[in-house]
């Protein structure tokens, strides 16, 4: 199964996405533009006055004149000083607000994402946006954001300046800055498509080399060394050049901007100097034209300083605002599950558009019931649990709890109904208590111990804080082996309390005598709730109420135990294979030595 890229929001999105921040924040974000208004306001005085300093003293005036405008010149580059200040202050605070409600709106939207969706983007493309996208956003709205604002209210009220002075020489200066528009517009053109190219390729790196290192211990079961470590190259190789692409595209802005600079200054000198041979303009217009031009260095080099974190950022907002254009799972309007009844009516499925690997599946889970699902490996039967749980939706057919179809159902609700129990676990950089908490946030301390106690972890009683003690990997943590997360894994489920669980390899990273006990507890809590357990080893299908044998995809036996033995089929072949004997009866009988079970004893 292929990952699948999640959405990437449209530029028009994205404009109306910054909006509504920008609205939320409406107070910050007006008090960032009087701030930078008068702080632009305040440096246009400067060149002026040099250039009315200029003419007075070409008109024999004394000291006195020059030194108070000299004085109102301090004065105005303190207070442009003191405003920048206050501004990049104000737009900073701004920025931190508002990435905070990114990173708050990210973390809602990948909770609500179904199922299906999260399984087929992979870790790698949800890692990078929440972890190199959100970041990209965030320095932005800090840093860049507040800058490039305040250059362009500097820029505009500069060429402002010039064109009050004297209309012609502010027509040189805008012409000489031509050069800088053209290149920038070349850039712009290319850089939104290439930065988008660049962060899809580091997600596709990043689930690359995620799985790779994930599943090393299968890759070296099965020789596939050689390759994985080609399939990484190659997505590392994509990953270098779509960033060669994008620092191409900046090796040929940034000259051209640097050469564009100094063009404007030496247009109005000439001009200028032409009209003063013909007594059009003063001495000291031209001065201070030409310094206003001068100083348009200082916010163009922060425009072009930020343009490509501008342009990079861009396309991470549009990765993280794409989130919220996957659509979420809808059972229907009012439509709730009536009951605990799970039906499967002519599934088929296959994945990403390859040949089926489920071909017209009909079943019946009653409530309350314990099914085992047996069949050789590839048969389907991880496939028809994960339809089972919701994760994916049959391209045909329907997979129904209580008649409503499982996959449309949202995640809070699916829980309620039907949980899908593996070997994969998580442990969170987080208390005991709020490691478990995920999945019943109103549990009180005795619900969680009792939770603990039914999957046999109370090992958490000796840890230091008990409950209250933080758990991961960082300095004073508690690190947790893969026996201990997987409890805490089924704890979770104890606390959900859904009236459907498939059990897919629950406790495969138990030892065998945790994995007994562990078994022995939870046997009694699911009691009443109905269990599908995907059986690895048949003993699981011996204690079953009934079997689900698949091949190549199809249902082909179905039956108690012993009436399947009986028919000598496919699963009485299984079971003589497995067992290495003739095929007893249900009653109870010693597992083989070292066996270690792999799901919940039925």
């Amino acid at each position: 199964m292929t990952a699948r890229q999640l959405p990437v929001a449209s530029p028009r999105q994205v404009r109306r996405a910054a909006a509504v921040l920008i609205r939320r924040d409406a107070r910050a974000f007006t008090t960032l533009i009087v701030l930078n208004a008068l702080a632009a306001a305040a440096g246009l005085v400067s060149p002026w006055l040099l250039g009315r300093i200029v003419d007075a003293v070409g008109a024999g005036e004394g000291t006195r004149t020059v030194d108070r405008y000299a004085l109102v010149i301090v004065v105005c580059a303190l207070a442009q000083f003191l405003l920048t200040r206050q501004a990049r202050f104000v737009g900073h605070r701004f920025g931190e607000r508002t990435s905070a409600r990114i990173r708050e709106q990210l973390v809602d939207r990948v909770l609500a994402l179904p199922a299906s969706a999260v399984e087929r983007a992979g870790t790698g493309d949800l890692a990078a946006r929440g972890t190199a996208d959100v970041p990209e956003v965030s320095t932005t709205l800090r840093d860049a954001g507040p800058d490039v604002f305040i250059a362009t209210v500097q820029i505009v009220f500069v060429l402002g300046a010039v064109f009050a002075l004297d209309v012609r020489l502010g027509v040189c200066g805008v012409l000489g800055l031509l050069g800088i528009g053209f290149a920038t517009r070349w850039y712009l053109r290319r850089a939104h498509g290439d930065y988008l190219a660049e962060g899809a390729a580091n997600s596709a790196m990043a689930e690359m080399l995620s799985a790779t290192a994930s599943g090393a211990r299968t890759v070296e079961a099965f020789g596939l060394q050689e390759r994985r470590v080609a399939a990484c190259d190659e997505a590392v190789e994509h990953s270098r050049r779509t960033r060669t692409r994008t620092l191409f595209l900046r090796s040929v802005l940034f000259p051209a901007v640097d050469v564009s600079y100094v063009v404007p200054v030496v247009a109005v000198l000439l001009v200028g100097g032409a009209l003063l041979d013909r007594g059009a303009v003063s001495l000291g217009t031209v001065v201070s034209c030409a310094l206003y031009l001068r100083q348009l260095d200082t916010p163009l080099d922060s425009i072009l300083r930020w343009v490509d974190q501008l342009q990079s950022s861009g396309a991470s907002f549009a990765r993280v605002e794409g989130l919220g254009q996957e659509p979420a799972a809808d059972p229907g309007p009012g439509r709730f599950p009536a009951g605990d009844l799970i039906e499967v009516t002519g599934a088929r499925y296959a994945y990403d558009g390859g040949r089926d690997v489920l071909h017209g599946v009909d079943l019946t889970v009653r409530p309350g019931e314990r099914l085992a699902l047996v069949g050789p490996s590839g048969a389907g039967k991880s496939t028809l649990g994960r339809l089972l749980a919701g994760i994916d939706r049959p391209h045909t057919g329907e997979v129904t709890v209580g008649g409503v179809p499982i996959a449309a159902l949202g995640p809070d609700e699916l829980r309620r109904q039907v949980v899908l129990v593996t070997q994969e676990h998580h442990v969170f950089a987080d208390t005991v208590r709020d490691n478990l908490r995920i999945a019943a946030p109103a549990a009180t301390d005795d619900q969680l111990r009792a939770a603990l106690a039914a999957v046999g972890a109370e090992w958490v009683d000796e840890l230091p804080g008990g409950l209250d003690t933080e758990l991961g990997t960082g300095a004073g943590a508690t690190r947790t082996d893969g026996a201990r997360s997987q409890q805490l894994a089924l704890a979770r489920v104890v606390l959900a309390d859904p009236h459907t669980l498939i059990l897919d390899e629950a406790t495969a990273l138990l030892d065998p005598a945790t994995a007994r006990h562990t078994e022995r507890a939870l046997a009694a809590v699911l009691e009443g709730r109905t269990v599908i357990a995907i059986a690895h080893r048949l003993h699981t299908a011996r204690d079953a109420d009934r079997v689900a044998v698949l091949d190549d995809g199809r249902l082909t036996e179905l039956g108690t135990h012993d009436e399947l033995v009986a028919r000598g089929g496919a699963y009485a072949g299984l079971w003589r294979s497995w067992h290495g004997g003739e095929p007893p009866t249900r009653a109870p009988h010693p597992r083989p030595p070292g066996d270690q079970a792999d799901s919940i004893t039925l």
